[in-house]
C-alpha cells in the first residue's frame, strides 16, 4: 500500500520559496475546522481545538487505510487568522484580537459519511476532546494567492505580513480576497524558535487601474 505525504504531491503549495513572494492559484481542498478566537499562546480554547483536530484527523487516517485500503500522512496544521484590524497581526500585534480557524486537509476521498463515523469512534473513547462536537469537515477554495515560506519565530512575522501589506501587494495593484493563512511545516515543542518553518499565504484579487 502507497502512501501519500501531501506535502510531497503539492510540493508548490507546501514548499514555497523563502526569499519572496509568489503568487499560486490554489485549488479546493477538504479541511477538518473548527473557529475560535483568542491568543493561541493562552486561550483554553485554542488548545482544546488543537486536541480535537488531531484526534479526529489521526482516526480519519487509519479508517481510511483500514476500510479503504488508501494511506496517507497526516497533513501539517494550518490556521486562517483575521481581525477586525489587521494591524493586530503587523504593527498593534494585539493576539487577543485574533479569530481564527484551525483546520488540517484531509483527501477528496474521505466522506462525510466516514467523517461522522469516526466522530462516533472518538466521542465513544476513554477521554474524547472537549471541543469534538465543533470539528466540521469542509470544502475551502482560496484561488489566487500570494505566498512566501518564513523561517524563524511566529512573533518575527509581522515584517513579512507588513511588507506584503503594504508595498507587494499595492505595487503589483493585488488587494485582499480572504483570510490570512499559515502553514505550521515544524512542530514547535521540538524545533527552536528561529528554525520554525511556516508557510504565509493571502489570498488575492486584481484591483481594477
Amino acid at each position: 500500500m502507497t502512501k501519500v505525504d501531501f506535502k510531497k504531491e503539492l510540493k508548490h503549495l507546501y514548499q514555497p520559496a523563502k526569499k519572496d513572494f509568489e503568487v499560486v492559484d490554489v485549488p479546493a481542498m477538504q479541511f477538518l475546522m473548527l473557529d475560535g478566537m483568542g491568543d493561541p499562546n493562552t486561550a483554553p480554547e485554542y488548545q482544546q481545538a488543537l486536541e480535537a483536530l488531531y484526534a479526529v484527523a489521526y482516526k480519519l487516517k487509519f479508517a481510511s487505510k483500514k476500510q479503504l485500503d488508501k494511506d496517507y500522512v497526516v497533513p501539517p496544521l494550518e490556521g486562517l487568522w483575521w481581525a477586525e484590524d489587521m494591524d493586530a497581526f503587523t504593527s498593534m500585534r494585539d493576539k487577543n484580537q485574533w479569530s481564527w480557524t484551525m483546520m488540517i486537509m484531509t483527501p477528496d476521498w474521505i466522506t462525510a459519511a466516514l467523517f461522522q463515523q469516526t466522530l462516533g469512534v472518538v466521542r465513544e473513547g476513554k477521554q474524547p476532546p472537549v471541543a469534538l462536537d465543533k470539528v466540521r469537515l469542509e470544502s475551502y477554495h482560496e484561488g489566487l494567492c500570494a505566498q512566501i515560506l518564513h523561517i524563524g519565530s511566529y512573533d518575527d512575522e509581522a515584517p513579512t505580513l507588513a511588507r506584503l501589506h503594504h508595498e507587494w501587494m499595492p505595487a503589483r495593484g493585488y488587494a485582499f480576497n480572504g483570510k490570512h493563512h499559515e502553514i505550521y511545516l515544524s512542530d514547535p515543542r521540538r524545533v527552536a524558535p528561529e528554525k520554525l518553518k511556516t508557510v504565509l499565504r493571502q489570498p488575492i484579487r486584481r484591483v481594477d487601474p
